[in-house]
């Protein structure tokens, strides 16, 4: 179960005295910064006042229901993405607004936006007007499509981006059923974030080793497409094509979490010495070591899909204790499957504390994933719980008079 958690002191990691102003919202930006939030920066969240349907802020944080009684502006997935960050409120239509902007411009390292380009400029907050302001910051564009494409300045969020990017049609390619259908996570959001967060610590880096700063911009449907292809591309890889696109063993209905008498496992013999144990284990040695469709594995890539179905011929004649019992100490590897529901007691995750308990002062208490990568000289740690909708305007605005 969660391991109850008191916020840290002070940011340990490798980003502490890094200023990084976050004008970015939904998913794609405010995962990317708040890994970094995690790293130690601090990120400072640029939000603005409600339109007359909204409540205003990140949309994120109108999203779902938390506490009863709770404040409605801290709903799950903000809370799941927004931590070690400190939310300012801005109406830019006033001009101390865009005067307190501008100031919060120039204290910053790091300016990462995702609202469409068009609309900066008209805001006086393109790359070059801020570059103005801080010759040398790291402006990190988030935007849907490159801007030297048609497609740019258009609205992007994951449907589309994974419509456009061609994960749309992975599962058709695998299970023979035409219907187009979107993968049932964020991929296009959190993918896109983890790109933005490279591309965050590649300009640090050169502005550290130069001084200087630089325009980056980040488009969702070229990080998607290469993320995507990066196997699918396959047989177009090679001018002229040598084969299909869509890797086979990937691209297979029957690659899947393979049922047990009691349950399931996630079972992958590779090499030839594991697939032959496997099938010794099994008692069909014999059988599968005189197919010549599984010789090697290149031949076996091709069968894949006749392979996977005979795997789980075999898998249902044992429980899932007893597969693993037998096949961990062959070093075969598996693992038993986990439902959502079984993520919180599964003894690694809890061995290893990913998950963690807070108690917001308003919200109440709630679950945290820890940063997931360990860093033994400049660890990532929690500092501040995910903010209310400006809940640290008057704070970080009383630092810049200070400044």
């Amino acid at each position: 179960m969660p391991r109850n958690r008191q916020l840290a002191a002070e940011a340990t990691g490798p980003l502490k005295g890094v200023r990084i102003l976050d004008m970015t919202s939904v998913v794609f930006g405010a995962y990317a910064t708040q890994m970094l939030g995690d790293l130690g920066a601090d990120v400072v969240k640029v939000e603005f006042p409600g339109g007359r349907r909204g409540g205003g802020g990140d949309i994120m944080r109108w999203a779902g229901h938390g506490q009863p009684g709770g404040p409605e502006d801290l709903g799950p997935i903000f809370m799941t993405i927004n931590r070690n960050k400190r939310s300012v409120l801005l109406d830019l239509r006033e001009d101390k607004c865009k005067t307190a902007l501008r100031k919060l411009i120039s204290t910053s390292d790091v300016f990462a936006l995702s609202v469409r380009y068009e609309g900066l400029k008209r805001l006086g907050l393109d790359y070059e007007t801020v570059k103005a302001i801080k010759p040398d910051i790291v402006y990190v564009h988030g935007a849907g499509y490159g801007s030297e494409g048609p497609y740019a300045g258009e609205p992007a969020y994951d449907d589309l981006i994974q419509s456009a990017s061609g994960l749309a049609d992975i599962l058709p390619r695998t299970d023979g059923n035409p219907t187009p259908r979107l993968l049932p996570t964020l991929v296009a959001d959190k993918v896109s974030g983890h790109f933005m967060a490279q591309a965050i610590l590649a300009a640090l880096f050169h502005h550290q080793r130069t001084g200087e700063g630089q325009f980056v911009e980040v488009p969702m449907l070229e990080c998607i497409t290469s993320f995507g292809l990066a196997e699918h591309l396959y047989g177009h890889v090679y001018d002229p094509p040598t084969g299909p696109l869509g890797y086979p063993r990937v691209a297979n209905p029957e690659r899947k979490p393979f049922a047990t008498k009691d349950g399931y496992i996630g079972l992958l013999p590779y090499t030839d010495q594991q697939w032959d144990q496997f099938f010794a284990v099994a008692g069909w040695g014999d059988t599968f070591g005189k197919d010549p469709r599984f010789a090697d594995y290149k031949t076996r890539v091709k069968y894949i899909r006749e392979l996977y179905g005979l795997v789980e011929d075999v898998t249902r004649t044992r429980t899932t204790d007893e597969w693993l019992a037998l096949l961990k100490p062959l070093s075969i590897p598996v693992v038993r499957m986990n439902r959502l529901d079984d993520l919180m007691t599964d003894p690694h995750l809890e061995a290893v504390g990913l998950f963690e308990r807070y108690e917001h002062p308003e919200a109440g208490a709630y679950i945290a994933m820890r940063p997931a990568v360990k860093y033994a000289a400049t660890p990532a740690n929690i500092r501040r719980h995910p903010p209310r909708l400006g809940e640290h305007t008057e704070e970080v605005l009383g630092e810049l008079t200070s400044e």
